[in-house]
């Protein structure tokens, strides 16, 4: 391989390892996938233009037509020629890719799914990289310039996902370049002809110049300084090494990474709090009204085969106007406007703010952060709410039930009705609510039967340790059991209010709690709680928290939602009441509940039973059983060597048997022995011997006869044991005959002989010694690495004749034997 091959292909290796901080984007590695293709077209391009002499530019065109060939082929468009030429269609289809790119970004957060469009997004852009490094370092041989290039994907992740950039693919990206320079420095030496040390020793061998060790040795510091410096430097650590958060809100018990605005699993950061039997501060709340409904955190209102999941929210940024629905009140509905403020701890690691529904104004929020009008919360595709404080203004409607039961349906082709009534065909649940909705003439009517059949009355209690139904699917097992906490009551409700043709959701946030700081509430993780909104029209969201109020702290009852399960009729102001604090909190369970917890059942409906952990310990004992195994493969393969060198041949004695002759007489044959079989013999039974000396640490010489090997351990390994003298010499002798003489030993006895010599080794050699040559024959080993060995330089020779074959093809030979004009 040419030098100029040699750099082209490690500058596109380097982009490559550049581009490892992408990974702190995307969920998934399809696009290093990608990438790694057309990083290897446009190389390839590269390599072949310069086989053909082009000049620069010329280069750069192949590039950018691998480029393109590449990016063709991975993101076919469907009208592409031979299936990988790209088309007029192709280049439209590249654009429609960009265009949806640029609205995809503002819709998703980090960790980003494998979406066509930003993936093609950042194939492009490495591809383009890729393009710009070849040129600079191969091009006009400036590997230096070509970190910058380099640095611009790096400065991407680091712009969307400011907190949470971790260091590892930095450094990759570090030695990628460093390997760039390495490779450069080597070539432009080697230009020159052979090193010269500058101290008069042998120039051909070869040997790490002080200069070029200095120099590694400094990179490497620089590399280990930029990494840890952050780390000491207060006001550092954005960006790089920020990566201190509680987890990614997988059920854990953590609330959840930042950055993913409409991709954290609230059911899952929910029910993960819930398992928790530490209490945690996650918000510090004030405001100035009196009894407070929610703090909202986010919705969760796409109704899919596998459940609840939530949707990514779409915005605009919290410092402009943001929409006041006390403009437009409908009749019936009384809105106040109050203000709040909201410390949030650094337990809470969410890019999700917690705010009060139907916020207008906001304080002390920067751009970053986003508002969703439809789902009402606050998000951010680049920050998260660990350690935030600010305040903000809301309006708190209350409704009133004639209000409500005076609203008319939504039409059906409404957008909300569409997609808030969509929910999969459970016939039970269906059969259900035709049941609990037969004689209602109104929305509200519907919902309020619906509301009420969730009551003790009905048999359904709170415990957070689900149980097991028996219909096989989770909406008619809770429906069955009737034993659940907030998830379930919050969920099941939404559900059936969408069978009965009226749209809802589920809200998630914190509960009022029962642990207050003077004015303000100190809301933990045992006030995280779920509830239902349900949609009426012409007046908007309206909350329904069908959870036990008894079982749930800080619980508010409405005129509109009151508590069913009261022991007797209560008359609930227009505003809101509290349920006794006695009780346990929403997000975790109470004493009794929390004696019999079981593993998290899931938080979407249809994730089936209590999962049952499997035991670990018959997994470490596979794999405690499987290192055993490994470990005696060598033990194994050097008792079959010697049961097979053992009954190789067998040497029988020559013997006389009676033959019949003429006039009944007989006569004596002697039958002679197979001398080929006495060598097999002679043979196997020295190289048992030499493996045997090699197990036990004792030298072996190839070069000498076997009568000078025999008496050389008589010596030294030997010298005292009579038998094991007389043995070795035996073994020697056989050996020596079967090499030099006409006729064989014949009449020895060799596996004797070899037991006696090695009988004698084991006694002379230490406990180490034995137990190695028992457990890990030095032998065994020897001959795999031999063997090794062997084979790596058969394939080095052959691909090497391989390249020399390949070179009477190149394109510049036929274009070196070109007559000049």
């Amino acid at each position: 391989m040419t030098p100029h091959r040699n750099i082209g292909f490690v500058a596109a290796a380097a982009t490559l390892l550049a581009a490892a901080p992408l990974s702190a984007i995307f969920e998934r590695w399809t696009w290093l996938i990608q990438a790694a293709v057309v990083v290897s077209v446009v190389s390839g391009s590269a390599a072949l233009s310069r086989l053909g002499r082009m000049p620069l530019w010329g280069q750069v065109l192949a590039m950018l037509a691998g480029l393109t060939l590449g990016l063709t082929w991975v993101f076919p468009g469907g009208t592409e020629l031979l299936a990988f030429l790209p088309t007029p269609a192709t280049l439209a289809h590249f654009g429609d890719l960009l265009q949806t790119s640029l609205q995809d970004m503002r819709s998703y957060g980090v960790k980003v799914p494998d979406v066509d469009s930003l993936l093609f997004l950042a194939v492009l852009g490495i591809g383009a990289v890729a393009v710009v490094v070849d040129v600079l370092a191969v091009g006009l041989r400036r590997p230096a310039l070509a970190g910058l290039p380099m640095l611009a994907i790096y400065s991407v992740p680091v712009a969307v996902y400011v907190d949470s950039v971790p260091a590892t693919p930095f450094v990759v990206g570090a030695a990628g370049y460093l390997w760039l320079l390495v490779t450069d420095n080597v070539d432009r030496v080697r230009r020159f002809g052979r090193r010269f040390t500058g101290e008069g020793r042998d120039v051909d061998v070869w040997e790490a110049s002080p200069l070029a060790a200095a120099g590694r040795r400094l990179a490497v510091v620089g590399v280990i300084v930029a990494v840890a410096l952050p780390l000491a430097v207060p006001g550092m650590t954005g960006g790089l090494l920020n990566n201190v958060g509680t987890g990614p809100g997988d059920g854990n018990g953590r609330p959840g990474q930042g950055g993913s605005s409409g991709r954290v699993d609230l059911f899952a950061a929910l029910s993960g709090q819930l398992n928790q039997s530490e209490e945690v501060d996650l918000v510090k709340v004030s405001t100035n009204e009196t009894a407070p409904f929610y703090l909202r955190l986010g919705v969760v209102d796409d109704l899919r085969a596998s459940g609840f999941q939530a949707r990514v929210p779409t915005g605009r940024p919290v410092t402009r106007p943001l929409p006041d629905p006390g403009e437009r009140a409908p009749r019936g509905v009384d809105q106040q406007r109050y203000r709040a403020t909201v410390e949030v701890t650094k337990n809470l690691n969410m890019p999700l703010m917690p705010v009060y529904a139907e916020p207008v104004k906001t304080d002390d929020l920067n751009g970053n952060w986003l508002y969703d009008p439809n789902q009402q919360v606050v998000f951010s595709n680049r920050d998260n709410a660990r350690g935030k404080s600010y305040s903000f203004d809301y309006v708190r409607s209350t409704f009133s039930p004639a209000a409500l039961r005076a609203a008319p349906s939504l039409p059906s082709d409404s957008p909300v009705m569409r997609q808030q009534t969509e929910r999969p065909s459970v016939p039970a649940v269906e059969e259900l609510v035709a049941e609990l909705v037969r004689g209602k003439s109104n929305d509200y009517d519907k919902v309020r039967a619906i509301y009420d059949y969730f009551s003790v009355e009905n048999g359904f209690t709170y415990a957070l340790s689900t149980r097991n139904g028996s219909s096989g699917e989770d909406i008619t097992d809770f429906l069955a059991t009737k034993v659940g906490y907030c998830q379930q009551y919050a969920a099941a409700m939404a559900w059936l209010v969408r069978a009965a043709g009226i749209p809802a959701r589920v809200a998630v946030g914190f509960t009022n709690g029962s642990k207050a700081d003077g004015d303000a509430y100190v809301l933990t993780n045992r006030n995280l709680h779920a509830w239902t909104e349900v949609n009426f029209s012409g007046i908007g969201w309206v909350p329904f928290d069908a959870t036990p109020a008894a079982a749930v702290s800080g619980s508010v009852r409405s005129a509109w939602a009151p508590d069913i399960d009261a022991p007797e009729e209560v008359t609930p102001s227009t505003g809101s009441t509290s349920a006794p604090d006695a009780a346990g909190p929403s997000a975790g369970p109470n004493e009794a509940d929390r004696l019999d917890k079981d593993t998290d059942q899931g938080l979407t409906l249809d994730q089936g039973g209590p999962a049952e952990e499997s035991p670990v310990w018959p997994w470490w004992l596979a794999g405690a059983l499987a290192l055993l195994a490994l470990l005696a493969v060598p033990a194994l393969r050097r008792s079959a060597l010697r049961r097979r060198r053992r009954v190789r041949a067998v040497t029988p004695a020559a013997t006389a048997l009676p033959v019949p002759g003429q006039r009944g007489e007989t006569r004596q044959v002697v039958v002679g022995v197979d001398a080929e079989a006495a060598r097999a013999d002679a043979h196997a039974a020295w190289d048992e011997l030499l493996d045997t000396l090699v197990d036990f640490h004792v030298r072996v010489d190839r070069t000498e006869t076997p009568r000078a090997t025999a008496e050389r351990l008589t010596r030294e390994a030997l010298a005292e044991r009579g038998d094991a003298a007389t043995g070795v010499r035996l073994l020697g002798r056989a050996e020596e005959r079967a090499r030099y003489a006409r006729d064989p030993l014949t009449d020895a006895e060799l596996q004797p002989a070899l037991r006696t010599v090695r009988v004698a080794l084991a006694a002379g050699a230490d406990r180490r010694t034995r137990l190695l040559a028992a457990l890990l024959p030095p032998s065994v080993l020897q001959r795999w690495r031999t063997a090794l060995a062997e084979r790596s330089a058969r394939v080095v020779t052959t691909s090497g004749q391989v390249r020399q074959r390949m070179t009477r093809w190149s394109p510049r030979r036929l274009l070196a034997g070109r007559p000049a004009r």
